[in-house]
């Protein structure tokens, strides 16, 4: 089964949580925050978005940081995925 976004949203699945910190502490699942990073799955054709004419920035396979509350959390087929509306999507990561 394949997700296809309508408009200006965009399908994401989160990065997973970092388990330890950088001096090597090991979190434990309460301590563990949870990231604002994702890799895009899908994109949605953009378009006209109320009334504004919206073109994607984003495309499959990239890393990007969105907003901490931003999107909506769907699973399907025993994977979770988060719809976000391009806006929520504060930048591209490059390595």
């Amino acid at each position: 089964m394949k997700i296809r976004p309508l408009g200006d949203k965009v399908v994401v699945k989160q990065l997973e949580a970092v388990e330890t910190t950088k001096s090597g502490i090991i979190l434990t699942g309460n301590a563990k925050e949870k990231p604002q990073a994702a890799e895009v799955i899908a994109v949605g054709p953009g378009g006209t978005v109320d009334g504004k004419e919206v073109k994607m920035e984003v495309k499959p396979g990239q890393k990007v940081m969105y907003s901490k509350y931003a999107g909506t959390e769907v699973k399907l087929e025993d994977e979770e995925y988060i719809i976000l509306k391009q806006s929520d999507i504060l930048a591209i990561v490059e390595d």
